[in-house]
């Protein structure tokens, strides 16, 4: 359990608190590498690249470092595509143009091609990246107000929320009209630099201005959190002039323009054709140095581009610190729990019959649901008025796809997506009443849930009131004797309960939530005397479960038992005839006791599946623990939670809210009085 370990040494750091909230979206057809949805994750600086297609294939040998690429490869929108990828389309001899027109097509077909700056800018908004940098834009064409011959990069700048990096427009075009209709689809325009001079390309002025200018990285980064925090979900298009050194040769570029246009016209030259030829023949008459111009164009955008998203992340993280110091008692909600554990796909199918036939077919219902209990405990938190910071990995699939999509709600900035593994999936048999007969998985990606990937978390696990942990997830040192730096544990299999309680580290864990078999193995492990057969009344397992938590709770802050449709039982410190929940920052000697609370009913009819019912109790309990709530008001909570579970198709019940679980405000059967324990 060296992740364990790892996460209460990050307990013990505990300094200033670290916040995170980033979410990100992760759309079916469009792959996001996972050191760009890490870095995005972590609010660092993330620059997107236009694809390098056929004018500028000598730019493949350059590298510009950790800028993520777009490209159409196979079907897919991919963002941070391998130089080798980029080396394919490039020398291809002919690469497709995808522009937001050919995505569907290209996508339906498996086609590869390079993405224009309108399909580039999609592909980053759909990664969460802000800031993308290209050469230079497309715009309206000369004669434009005849053929309506307009590119989409105009239309994408005006309904795609994203900072494009670029040395204004191509000077081929009709600049003018391009910005007219900039200002129509309502562009925020704004040139880098001293005037507000907007550059043609090659040449530091085109002849007309805009709107605004940015003097700086700092400057453009304000006008770029402005414009996103307006939710315009209109872009800003940021105007770089051509470095001084290369701005002598390019008025001679610009003359080499003017001829190739008029080049266009007597050699009959028309539509998508029209770019490459003028290019080609401007390249030609400047002996290459059009093309020079073009690379260090390029270069000086990125350069540019990095430093305005260097300073648009310290921009966001200055801003997150000044809010945290004026609502010091209040520190965000996403920092206060984080959540390590699986992630699955489940596949529930229900038999129409009390008892399952195998080896035949039986009459039934199949359904789809996200389950783990990682994520089930942290969905159930996320519905609950709480942000916990989920930690897990999926594969790069499809099941992924969906899985994101599903968790848009929680903060999943924490789960890695990791090539050549499968989204874990689970699939469970259950009969008429819910009971499961049998379950099948592949959660070998739980393996990837490495220390050193949870070590990439260490500000957000130090800061955290409480850190929830699977079989899969680190265990604490024994070093770690405060009982307010709260662990919980949340066993999964009995078989598997016992990792903790190989070494000293268990005595770190505050809570645990086993039931009666895992309790057993916990008690085994330590080498302590187990019944060897399960008992089945339940004054008998009211017993045994009392015996099996004593001695845990010479460490343990509390142990929640869990018994199925017999309830749950709280073993703990003795408070006012209760079980005091919240642990001590002192260990005092204590009275122990016990209070078993009987589950609410659900008739076999209204029970839709058993599979998240105990997780849905667990996050219940914690986020009543978490808010203050008296034990008898956690205990309920948890219990209605459960109650909403056992109904629903699904894990953790879609409806689920506080209000949902007010023991205030539900009407539920009338509450029986918990039974009270004395455990010494």
């Amino acid at each position: 359990m060296r992740i364990l370990k790892r996460v209460s040494q990050l307990f013990l750091r505990r300094g200033g608190k670290t916040f995170h909230s980033t979410m990100w979206t992760k759309d079916f057809l469009f792959k996001v590498h996972p050191s760009v949805s890490q870095a995005v994750a972590q609010n660092k600086p993330v620059v997107a690249l236009e694809t390098l297609r056929r004018g500028l294939r000598p730019l493949c040998e350059t590298k510009v470092p950790l800028l993520p690429r777009s490209v159409s490869l196979k079907g897919k929108s991919v963002s941070d595509c391998r130089l080798e990828e980029l080396e394919h389309l490039a020398r291809s001899k002919s690469p497709l143009k995808v522009s937001r027109r050919d995505l569907p097509y290209v996508t339906s077909k498996g086609l590869s091609g390079g993405t224009t700056v309108s399909a580039t800018m999609i592909a980053a908004h759909r990664a969460g990246v802000p800031v993308f940098v290209t050469g230079g834009i497309g715009g309206v064409h000369r004669n434009g107000q005849n053929s309506l011959d307009i590119s989409a990069d105009l239309t994408e700048l005006g309904r795609t929320p994203i900072a494009v990096v670029s040395a204004g427009v191509k000077s081929i075009l009709d600049i003018g009209r391009t910005l007219e209709f900039l200002e129509t689809q309502g562009v925020c325009v704004a040139t880098y630099g001293a005037s507000k001079n907007f550059p043609a390309f090659f040449t530091p002025n085109s002849g007309f201005t805009s709107s605004c200018n940015v003097h700086n990285p700092s400057e453009a980064a304000e006008l770029i959190a402005s414009a996103l925090s307006l939710g315009l979900q209109s872009g800003v298009l940021l105007a770089v002039p051509i470095p001084e050194e290369h701005a002598a040769v390019g008025h001679k570029i610009q003359e080499a323009i003017q001829t190739a246009v008029t080049a266009v016209s007597s050699e009959g030259i028309i539509g998508r054709d029209v770019t490459p030829f003028i290019l080609q023949k401007v390249n030609d008459l400047t002996q290459g140095k059009s093309l020079q111009a073009n690379i260090a164009l390029i270069y000086n955008n990125a350069k540019v581009g990095s430093q305005i998203a260097c300073a648009l992340s310290k921009w966001m993280r200055e801003k997150r610190s000044k809010s945290q110091a004026q609502h010091p008692g209040k520190p965000p909600k996403d920092s206060d729990v984080v959540v390590i554990g699986g992630i699955n796909v489940d596949f529930i199918a229900k038999g129409k019959t009390k008892t399952l036939h195998f080896g035949q077919t039986n009459p039934g219902s199949v359904c789809q649901s996200f389950g783990g209990v990682g994520r089930n405990i942290a969905d159930s938190l996320s519905r609950l008025d709480n942000k916990p910071l989920f930690i897990s990995a999926t594969g790069a699939d499809a099941n992924s796809d969906a899985v994101f999509n599903y968790c848009k709600h929680m903060n999943t900035s924490g789960v890695a997506r990791l090539e050549k593994q499968n989204t874990a999936t689970y699939c469970a048999v259950i009969n008429e009443n819910g009971e499961l007969s049998l379950g099948l998985g592949d959660m070998d990606v739980h393996q990837q849930i490495t220390e050193h990937y949870v070590s990439q978390f260490e500000k957000q696990i130090s800061s955290a009131n409480l850190c929830v942990l699977m079989e899969t997830s680190p265990a604490p040192p024994s070093t770690m004797s405060a009982l307010w730096l709260r662990i919980w544990y949340e066993p999964t299999d009995a078989e598997k309960a016992c990792k903790p309680f190989l070494s000293d580290a268990w005595k770190s864990l505050s809570y645990s939530s086993p039931n009666i078999a895992e309790l057993c193995m916990m008690n085994k492990t330590l080498g302590l005397m187990v019944p060897k057969v399960l008992p089945r009344s339940l004054d008998e397992t009211l017993m045994v479960a009392v015996a099996l938590s004593r001695p845990l709770l010479e460490n343990l802050h509390c142990l929640v038992v869990t018994l199925g449709p017999d309830g749950v039982l709280l073993c703990g410190e003795h408070n006012a005839g209760s079980v005091n929940l919240q642990p001590r920052k002192q260990k005092l000697k204590r009275q122990l006791c016990a209070l078993h609370y009987p589950a609410l009913t659900v008739t076999p009819e209204d029970t839709m599946n058993v599979s998240g019912a105990g997780d849905s109790f667990a996050g219940a309990l914690m986020a009543g623990i978490l808010q203050g709530r008296d034990t008898d008001c956690c205990v309920r909570m948890g219990l209605l939670a459960a109650r909403m579970s056992l109904a629903s198709p699904h894990p953790i019940s879609p409806i689920l809210t506080l209000d949902s679980v007010d023991p205030n405000k539900v009407q539920a059967q009338m509450w029986p009085t918990p039974r009270f324990i004395w455990v010494d």
